[in-house]
């Protein structure tokens, strides 16, 4: 509550340099609460041993309700002023200064304490960018077949780069090792003009590092200088590399860096590398400087008196020349190297085969990862000043606290939201810093001005006669004393002693703790004022001396964790932290996972770290889960996009963001820890896939994917002709047989039907004829009958 209340007033505080009512004050707001929601004297100005009653640091209709005139008021408004805003470039035409890949490029901001300015960065990453890529080969034995398979790779590495720029040059320099024992070979004496004298063969003396060829457009040059070289032999495994980077960073002329170019390291290596103290081991105690050292001869000339470079110096070098360091190193150190990269920002690393055969399609994938990335770094941001970071990236959402983007392509245009916070006022009110995507040339400077004077101390009036007999500088409405006199106007002398007025110095009785002894123990009382002591740990103030900047919680020895300011026994916690000693993170978006879910949907954030409630979920955002039901869905999303190139994840651009997995193709799915789940789906072809999900000691995820797919079998084309023709003549076949049988039927009923008809004609012949044999003698026998009856009558 304190501190946010306090945050409150000093966002919205107004000054009052109206001295004469000052003691009218008081009965607003007491000096004690005053003093301890308010970081008066650290954020504004140290008024001297002469201000007794109630700060004049309130909020306005407060101050002139008390009665302070309006015109005696001061309230410094923090301001942002765009200096310098030119236009994003689309391509790289033209002169390479005008090219413009980040806006704005200057700003100027005045803060007061503890306020906050908010601005945009916009970056974008243009068309057909100059490249200058450096080849650092280890030229260790062991490296021979590589240096035999690099003499064929120079015009293909140079037509490969062709599709991505227009504009390449191309150099070469070459390392070993320190030229010394225990790195060397000193024994048998022809060892150290040929150290590979015991192995029957003759091999180069060994050397640290040595530039071989600037950088260049005639990519003829670069085959023949690398046809030209031979490998040496060092005597123990981890190399020299290290030496060779900050050689090859800082030696900005010999090896021909262009300011305005995409710059590229490539190192090469199938082992580990020295690294700082490891000189030791030789005798060398000097530490490395990071500068330039290359002779006449463009060979290194500190190699065997300067220590080997630390990683943070590496770092320092590779951001301050604009640098790209691309790890192309066998399988063997690759997870060491991949170490490596996360503590050096803009830094790649890729699996080089064991004779370097797939060294282009390697720098192809490295650049192209670099180029689908964009991540701010800040260079010589003031202690004072606290900045947040807020990204948002190609689908428009705003990602708090994120300061990259990947999963970009060239010419889209990404933005930063960044806040800057004054904590405190350094001595120098003015402080510039510089915020620049890494690996760039282009860059924003940002210059704070920290606005923690009153405009009024301009006015000040040395021995004024306000100040008893002009005893001390009136200066903003009060007196401040010159040294031995004391009060409000400077009235009091050291010297002086009034026991009454010790009870002004001192607080009631049953107050509890310092608060009842006189300025609670930490200060003198001097015409009933106390002047606190001087501490070595801190400032001591208030109106008993109650109050100090350095009595508050500590965690991890730190004061308020580092994340706040003491005042008066409480922290005064920055923004982004919280508690009473300031060490719980209020933000989020650590516990954010890769796929955009907090804690992957299986924890919770407490204070920026993922807690994980899921049985046998682990990780940094309990990402990792082999045994948890949805480890397969997950992970089959990476396999679509990584392996088989395509999937959501494909067609949105976030492949290389989400999927951090390591893809290994087999022939069959081996059990190879007994957490590997074993996973299978069906793909939109119908055919079902299979891979198994591993996570081995460091925590890296393997993806082991069964080459081929169990897809239904197609159908077999000879069968199907056979079947086909054998249908068809089996339909012909019986739709003859069937025709037949009707005819046959048709013609059985016909003939049954002449026959019949035929028949019934014989038997009306027949029968006709008897009839009219009946009929005639039937009337014979009726002319018989007539004739005698006629004869009987």
């Amino acid at each position: 509550i304190f501190a946010q209340l306090a945050h409150l007033l000093h966002k919205q505080s107004t000054y009052c340099t109206d001295g004469p009512r000052i003691a009218q004050l008081g009965h607003l707001v007491s000096a004690q609460l005053i003093n301890l929601l308010l970081t008066i004297r650290p954020l504004w100005q140290d008024f001297g041993h002469g201000v007794a009653g109630s700060s004049r640091c309130d909020l306005k209709k407060n101050l002139i309700a008390a009665g302070c005139s309006p015109s005696a008021l001061e309230s410094p408004t923090s301001k942002l002023q765009v200096i310098e805003d030119r236009p994003l470039s689309n391509k790289a035409a033209g002169a390479t200064q005008d090219i413009t890949q980040i806006k704005p490029q200057k700003l100027h901001i005045t803060l007061r304490p503890d306020d906050a300015k908010r601005f945009t960065v916009k970056v974008r990453q243009v068309e057909d960018y100059p490249v200058d890529l450096y080849y650092l080969m280890d030229l260790s034995f062991s490296m021979n077949d590589d240096l035999f398979r690099l003499r064929t790779l120079g015009n293909g590495l140079a037509t490969a780069m062709s599709r991505t720029t227009s504009n390449l040059r191309m150099g070469f320099g070459a390392f070993v090792d320190k030229p010394l024992s225990p790195y060397m070979y000193i024994s048998p004496e022809e060892a150290v003009k040929n150290p590979c004298y015991s192995i029957n063969t003759t091999c180069l003396p060994q050397f640290g590092y040595k530039h071989v060829l600037s950088l260049t457009e005639e990519v003829g040059r670069f085959t023949e200088e690398v046809k030209k070289q031979m490998v040496s032999r060092n005597r123990d495994a981890p190399e020299g590399g290290f030496d060779a980077i900050i050689q090859a960073a800082v030696c900005k002329e010999q090896i021909g860096w262009r300011p305005g170019a995409s710059h590229l390291l490539i190192f090469t290596s199938d082992a580990k590398t020295h690294m700082a103290l490891d000189g030791r081991l030789a005798g060398i105690v000097h530490p490395n400087d990071g500068q330039c050292h290359l002779n006449s001869e463009n060979i290194y000339s500190k190699s065997t008196t300067m220590d080997y470079p630390s990683l943070a110096l590496i770092t320092e070098k590779m951001s301050e020349n604009n640098i790209n360091l691309i790890f192309a190193v066998t399988n063997s150190v690759v997870t060491l190297y991949q170490n490596y990269s996360e503590l050096i920002p803009g830094t790649t690393v890729g699996t080089l085969s064991n004779d370097s055969g797939n060294v282009i399609q390697l720098i192809l994938k490295a650049y192209a990862k670099i180029r689908s990335k964009v991540e701010l770094e800040v260079q010589g941001v003031p202690e004072e000043l606290f900045l947040s970071f807020n990204a948002t990236c190609l689908n428009g959402e705003v990602i708090p606290g994120l300061k990259s983007c990947s999963g970009l392509k060239i010419g889209d245009t990404v933005s930063f939201s960044v806040e800057a916070r004054a904590h405190g006022c350094p001595k120098q009110k003015k402080k510039t810093f510089v915020i620049k995507p890494v690996g760039f040339k282009d860059s924003l400077t940002v210059t704070v001005t920290f606005e923690c004077d009153c405009k009024c101390q301009s006015k000040a009036q040395p021995n004024s006669p306000k100040c008893t007999n002009g005893n001390g500088t009136f200066e903003c409405g009060i007196c401040l004393c010159h040294p031995g006199r004391l009060g409000p106007h400077c009235e009091c002398a050291e010297g002086d002693y009034n026991p009454t007025d010790q009870d002004r110095c001192s607080g009631p009785d049953g107050a509890g703790g310092l608060r009842s002894s006189i300025c609670s123990g930490r200060g003198d009382c001097v015409c009933g004022q106390c002047v606190c002591h001087s501490s070595d740990f801190g400032k001591v103030w208030g109106k008993l001396c109650e109050c100090d900047d350095f009595n508050c919680p500590r965690y991890k020895g730190e004061l308020c964790s580092g994340h706040g300011v003491c005042n008066c026994g409480f922290c005064q916690c920055d923004p982004d932290w919280q508690g009473e000693n300031c060490n719980c993170s209020r933000r989020t978006d650590t516990c954010m996972s890769s796929l955009g879910l907090l804690c992957s949907g299986r924890g919770q954030c407490v204070c920026g770290v993922c807690e994980c409630t899921q049985p046998g979920a682990y990780g940094a955002t309990c990402d990792k889960c082999p045994t948890c039901p949805d480890a397969c869905t997950m992970k089959k999303e990476c396999v679509e996009c990584k392996h088989f190139k395509r999937g959501k994840l494909f067609e949105d651009n976030t492949c290389s963001r989400i999927c951090k997995d390591e893809i290994v193709l087999v022939d069959e799915i081996v059990l190879h820890d007994t957490n590997a789940v074993n996973c299978t789906y069906k793909d939109e072809d119908d055919c079902v896939e299979r891979f198994q999900y591993f996570e081995d000691a460091s925590g890296k995820s393997i993806l082991f994917v069964v080459k081929e797919p169990d897809c239904p079998k197609g159908p077999d084309i000879l069968v199907v002709l056979l079947s086909v023709a054998g249908a068809i003549l089996f339909l012909g076949l019986a739709a003859l047989l069937i025709w037949k049988l009707l005819v046959t039927i048709h013609d059985r009923r016909e003939f049954a039907k002449f026959e019949e008809e035929r028949a019934r004609a014989k038997w009306d012949t027949v029968s006709g004829y008897f009839e009219h044999y009946k009929k005639k003698r039937w009337l014979k026998i009726w002319e018989r009958t007539l004739i005698l009856r006629k004869i009987n009558h």
